[in-house]
């Protein structure tokens, strides 16, 4: 029986969740809003949209970037952009359902590899197994924050002539060797979802590899129209607004303080939970400049004593909420289990 005055004694009076948006100065906000106001510009391009554009460009050190109304839509039009014929995609079974989805969404298949052991991502040692004459590319997850190895996926993608884009919904402002990650791959794809380190409430980026690209996403993301009496192509409504280009631009200004205030946090974390048996957790990487995104652990339960999902519900109880991520696995979905032949991941 748990010891309720235990509980009781310790128990935080408010709840601490595993994330919570960072805001702008509301003050300041306010003033961007009178702007939009009066110039009743709300999207399609408006002062805001290019200043956000540029100075996002100047901040991820990228010559382009495509901005979006949501990382989902990113993805998606990154993979539209490259305009590959039916086949199959290679990813993680470990990430959030975008991922996938945005692969489906193509009327391409995705294939899924283990990942690496305790670096959350695709195992460049089991992708090569996974290449058939069917596949058209890889899509990997920078997890966390913590970069897939890019250098052996651009190895094995150029051996066999397959193209790769990169979810790194995580991985804003990350660098690796003095290079943004963002800039490894045929393309990047960011979400500034409110759960992020950086965030527009909703939002996303795609940072295309070339200047052709960006221009062919900027056309998908409206509808394909070039000018009031010209359609190129068949697109979709991929907008960010004036609202949202407006908070980015202030959220910019204090991202850098953010960074900081969470790499104390993460320190604090792997200080106190050092030596614990049976928790473990990344360390940072060499030559990765990380911007400590989340604060992962893996929990094994014959050392620890308790297993993930009982550690889960007991701090609950303690009025601390943290997320399994990712449970259940991509491949145990019902529309994608069918597909996996091997299912011990």
């Amino acid at each position: 029986m748990k010891n309720k005055a235990f509980i009781n004694k310790y128990r935080f009076p408010e709840p601490l969740y595993i994330t919570q948006p960072t805001l702008p100065d509301i003050e300041e906000y306010k003033k961007s809003l009178e702007t939009i106001w009066g110039s009743k510009w709300l999207t399609n391009n408006g002062s805001f949209h290019q200043s956000f554009e540029k100075k996002l460009c100047d901040y991820l050190e990228v010559t382009s970037l495509n901005l979006l109304c949501n990382g989902t839509t990113a993805l998606l039009l990154s993979l539209k952009s490259l305009d590959l014929p039916e086949g199959e995609i290679i990813t993680t079974p470990f990430t959030f359902p975008a991922t996938p989805h945005a692969i489906t969404w193509n009327n391409l298949t995705p294939v899924f590899c283990d990942i690496k052991p305790g670096t959350f991502a695709l195992d460049p040692s089991k992708i090569e197994e996974l290449i058939t004459p069917k596949t058209k590319g890889i899509l990997p997850v920078h997890l966390f924050g913590y970069p897939c190895d890019v250098e052996e996926i651009e190895k094995i993608a150029q051996k066999h002539k397959i193209k790769v884009i990169y979810d790194a919904a995580h991985a804003f402002g990350v660098r690796y060797k003095n290079k943004p990650l963002v800039s490894w791959g045929d393309g990047s794809v960011l979400s500034f979802h409110a759960t992020k380190s950086f965030q527009t409430i909703e939002g996303g980026a795609i940072i295309p590899n070339s200047p052709e690209l960006k221009k062919k996403i900027d056309l998908l993301k409206n509808f394909g129209i070039v000018d009031e009496t010209t359609v190129e192509m068949v697109g979709i409504n991929g907008k960010m607004n004036e609202f949202q280009a407006a908070f980015g631009l202030l959220q910019l200004k204090t991202h850098r303080d953010e960074i900081n205030a969470r790499k104390t946090l993460t320190n604090l974390y792997r200080k106190n939970l050092k030596g614990i048996s049976g928790i473990v957790f990344p360390e940072d990487m060499e030559e990765v400049d990380h911007n400590y995104s989340s604060f992962p652990i893996i929990v094994h339960a014959s050392e620890y004593g308790m297993s993930r999902n009982n550690l889960y519900e007991t701090l609950k109880e303690f009025n601390v909420f943290t997320r399994k991520y990712f449970s259940p696995l991509c491949s145990t979905y019902p529309h994608y289990s069918h597909l996996v032949k091997n299912t011990k991941f």
